[in-house]
């Protein structure tokens, strides 16, 4: 393919032994992937960093150039207070659905059409909620009035989760919520609050994730720095500097 690093080739052979290795993504993101590894080897190789192979090196050299500061109990604090819904136990929601599945002979917008019109026909009398359900929804649950049961947080995607857990008990929501399963209409019977877990019982955990966060920041500002002072040839890597570390 013609692709260099610093005026080092990388072989056709070497994407293709990766591409193999990593069947399920496509020639250019494997190719992304080879250029970014030989930025990062060569790099461990001037500042002389070792491993026992080109993985280890690479993390050898992540850890001696990215350092991170551990977050304080005043930055965990305050991803605390700014995530009310984090950390609540035993919350549990009854809602009802009315799925509306996207199918190869029906496109998502004409499905859209159809599923707003219902949704402003049961906003308008929510008596039709039930009824509407059994007649339309392509989930099994419309046999019952779409109801779901009872579930906590956590156990339905986060789209739906997000969603169903704003809602009052009787609400439906105005507008119809996309997933991956389809577009739906939702309702909430009943709703029980959780309780949430004090600051002190989570700290530890919240200043992990914050490390990992700003780790991962940090490291694709690094990759992203090694990029741009690199001089690549034979591929445009423009935008993909940020890939590898996500």
């Amino acid at each position: 393919m013609g692709i260099s690093v610093n005026g080092v080739d990388i072989t056709d052979a070497s994407i293709q032994l990766e591409h193999q290795a990593q069947p399920e993504k496509t020639l250019d993101e494997v190719v992304k992937e080879v250029i970014l590894r030989a930025v990062l080897l060569q790099e461990a190789q001037k500042l002389g960093i070792e491993g026992q192979d080109d993985d280890e090196v690479i993390g050898n050299l992540l850890e001696r150039q990215v350092k991170v500061p551990q977050a304080d109990a005043a930055s965990c604090l305050q991803w605390y207070e700014q995530h009310p819904t984090t950390f609540v136990q035993g919350e549990l929601m009854t809602a009802s659905h009315i799925l509306f599945q996207v199918s190869e002979t029906v496109p998502l917008e004409l499905l859209r059409d159809k599923a707003e019109s219902i949704l402003a026909d049961i906003l308008q009398n929510p008596a039709l909620f039930e009824q509407c359900a059994r007649q339309y929804s392509n989930c099994p649950s419309g046999q019952v009035g779409g109801s779901l049961g009872q579930f906590s947080r956590g156990e339905m995607v986060p789209e739906f989760d997000k969603v169903v857990f704003a809602l009052q008990a009787g609400e439906i929501s105005p507008r119809l919520l996309e997933t991956r399963f389809g577009l739906h209409i939702l309702r909430c019977e009943h709703k029980l609050l959780g309780k949430r877990l004090d600051f002190a019982m989570v700290q530890n955990k919240i200043a992990q994730y914050l490390h990992e966060a700003a780790t991962r920041q940090g490291m694709n500002h690094y990759l992203q720095q090694k990029v741009r002072a690199a001089k690549i040839e034979g591929f445009d890597l423009i935008g993909a500097d940020s890939v590898l570390m996500q």
